[in-house]
């Protein structure tokens, strides 16, 4: 068994990732609005937008255990009209948040026959958010490593645990003798990195996949070797299903989007007739966002709440101390700069303060994960604070996955607000 590398990362702060593991089991796998093989796509969606073949290849593979059309994995011309009609926020939402409005929520409530309900809308926004902020997390963490022409990301194989974080809950997934060991195994030291990343580049991931996905889908699947080949056979480009029926990773997410050249946008580029500075004593998650969400959507604001709050109680004490600072007042100047290019301000603040705090790597770092994750590179994760620790960068990484989610959160919410209104 192993635990897969994005629980590997935020098991550097185990009561984030405990809190984590359980928003992602809620999300995913119990009781909501959406059907769970719909879940599924909707993520696969998501993370297409960033080519992030990560997460598009755990969620296929999910999309089929739970039962979905393998056809719809030919790309968004073979998926029904309502789910494709998600497209446009998707879009949105992951790259220019600030252009959705009421228009955008109204027309996906009132298509006739393929209309959404609020409560899927909801349900459907909190994954599309959950998925672009963790891609930037995949990505910023060096999780998605391209390996031959498929990529897949490096895995470190580990005996305690054999939970996809798909499927990890709160009781088994996470438990405390595997934070323990987490926290035991801890690779701080520059050289334990080194070793680490030179064990992570032996593994024979595609081998280990193969026969991994082989057994999903004997198991789970029921489908037989000659109907799984041509059930996957190039569903558009995104699988490739060897002569044996073994699966092969995504080579192209291009089916899985519309509009690829569409993307983030300096905010202050924007057309100042249109749009304007979203201003967070207006419209907050504290006093707007958490009770709707919650009210459509049981118990989810709840979680996303103790999620919010589990990253900004992470210690940052180190950190602070290198910048000269208090940690409230490193980490605040982080999340602002990240809220700050979406477009969303705080009146009480003084901007100034954040290039005062943070040096101009660290801001280059930040904004390409939180804008465009696609384009980080591994080392632009090492050049980055060499003094740092591995765990105080995936701080900053858990930072952006937090602040870059309750971004979007707070435009869709609003957008939905201003239409029930």
């Amino acid at each position: 068994g192993r635990l897969e590398a994005v629980t590997q990362q935020m098991g550097y702060h185990p009561q984030y990732l405990d809190s984590f593991l359980k928003t992602q089991h809620y999300l995913m796998h119990m009781d909501g609005p959406l059907p769970f093989d719909c879940r599924h796509y909707i993520a696969i969606m998501a993370a297409a937008r960033h080519q992030c073949r990560y997460l598009v290849n755990l969620h296929v593979l999910q999309f089929l255990r739970a039962g979905g059309d393998p056809q719809w994995l030919r790309g968004l011309d073979f998926i029904p009209p309502k789910l494709r009609n998600l497209n446009e926020i998707n879009k949105i939402l992951a790259h220019r948040p600030w252009l959705i409005t009421k228009e955008h929520i109204e027309k996906l409530l009132k298509i006739s026959e393929w209309s959404w309900s609020l409560a899927e809308l909801v349900h459907a926004v909190v994954l599309l958010a959950h998925c672009h902020a963790l891609a930037s997390f995949v990505f910023g963490c060096g999780c998605e490593q391209d390996e031959g022409l498929g990529g897949r990301g490096s895995l470190k194989p580990l005996s305690p645990g054999n939970q996809c974080f798909c499927e990890a809950t709160a009781g088994n997934g996470c438990s405390q003798e595997l934070l323990r060991i987490n926290r035991k195994r801890s690779l701080d030291s520059c050289m334990e990195l080194d070793s680490l990343r030179e064990r992570m580049q032996r593994i024979h991931v595609e081998t280990e996949g193969r026969e991994e996905t082989r057994l999903l889908f004997q198991h789970r699947l029921q489908l037989g070797t000659g109907q799984l080949s041509i059930a996957l056979t190039h569903l558009g480009g995104s699988l490739l299903a060897d002569t044996d029926g073994e699966v092969t990773s995504a080579t192209n997410l291009s089916c899985y989007m519309q509009d690829p050249d569409f993307g983030y946008q300096d905010f202050s580029r924007r057309d100042e007739d249109q749009t304007q500075v979203f201003r967070i004593q207006d419209y907050s998650w504290e006093d707007h966002g958490f009770s709707l969400v919650n009210r459509l959507y049981s118990d989810i604001g709840h979680l996303l709440d103790e999620k919010f709050r589990m990253v900004d109680g992470l210690q940052s004490s180190a950190m602070a101390k290198r910048q000269g600072c208090e940690p409230s007042v490193f980490k605040r100047g982080i999340w602002n700069y990240i809220h700050c290019m979406f477009g969303i301000r705080y009146d009480d603040y003084d901007y100034a303060e954040v290039n005062q705090l943070l040096e101009r790597m660290l801001k280059v770092y930040i904004k390409t994960v939180t804008c465009y994750p696609e384009k980080t590179n591994p080392e632009m994760f090492d050049r980055f604070w060499k003094q740092f620790k591995h765990s105080e960068k995936v701080h900053v990484n858990l930072l952006i996955l937090e602040a870059r989610m309750q971004a979007e959160l707070l435009y869709a919410l609003q957008a939905i607000t201003q239409y029930m209104i």
